[in-house]
């Protein structure tokens, strides 16, 4: 089941959201600012947010600003809700890392369609990823097998430095560089989703990476498969 996080000052819009949200088969966690946004997401990731812009403490456009700045925040999908329609309003949340912006009154089929929209594109994203790893992986296997030259063989031939992780932190890479998401690492590895959101801003930081793409990508230039995929 999907989980939406609902940022919003409106308690009694957060709670109508909810409900719909819930009858149209979604997990939904409702809170009431941007604050408790940033909370809730480390606490336990949503697979999307949806978010007001004016709130208290922390408004809509400086916890969007907030939550890309962090390795994990990144790439989850992000909607805002606002009555504010005008289009510099519309262009300032696109700015801050909005994937969409939805204005006041709204129909909630609307909302609803945005919703699957971003969560299908988020989805086909991560199949692009795992996509793009097999098909490195069958490329290094491919070459290894013909021996595409004596260099080719040399390189393919030199062992990846070894990783300067914490073993808890590279069974997290292994998982990471697979494709898995945070909440599918947690049910593989019996932790919290928030414990493997630290591991994997530590293994970023060791690795001088910003994000997971960069991950993926660092990992099959130099070399690392994981000891399921070497053993098989």
């Amino acid at each position: 089941m999907k989980r939406v996080l609902v940022v919003d000052d409106d308690k009694t819009l957060r709670e109508v959201l909810q409900e719909y949200l819930e009858n149209a088969g979604y997990q939904v966690e409702g809170v009431s600012s941007g604050t408790e946004g940033l909370t809730a997401f480390e606490k336990n990731p949503p697979d999307i947010i949806v978010s007001d812009v004016i709130m208290p403490e922390m408004d809509g456009l400086d916890f969007c600003r907030t939550l890309r700045s962090t390795p994990s925040g990144q790439l989850v999908p992000f909607i805002f809700l606002s009555g504010k329609n005008e289009l510099e309003d519309r262009v300032k949340g696109h700015e801050m890392g909005a994937d969409d912006y939805v204005t006041k009154p709204f129909a909630m089929r609307e909302l609803l369609a945005k919703i699957e929209t971003q969560l299908e594109r988020s989805r086909r994203i991560h199949s692009e990823i795992v996509r793009m790893m097999q098909q490195m992986s069958v490329s290094r296997s491919g070459d290894s097998q013909t021996g595409k030259g004596e260099q080719s063989q040399k390189e393919e031939a030199k062992p990846p430095e070894p990783l300067p992780l914490t073993p808890a932190e590279e069974r997290v890479f292994w998982e990471v560089i697979q494709g898995y998401t945070n909440k599918q690492i947690s049910d593989r590895l019996f932790i919290s989703p928030r414990t493997v959101q630290s591991h994997l801003s530590n293994i970023l930081g060791k690795l001088q990476l910003d994000n997971r793409a960069q991950l993926v990508r660092f990992a099959y230039e130099q070399g690392y498969r994981s000891p399921h995929q070497e053993g098989g």
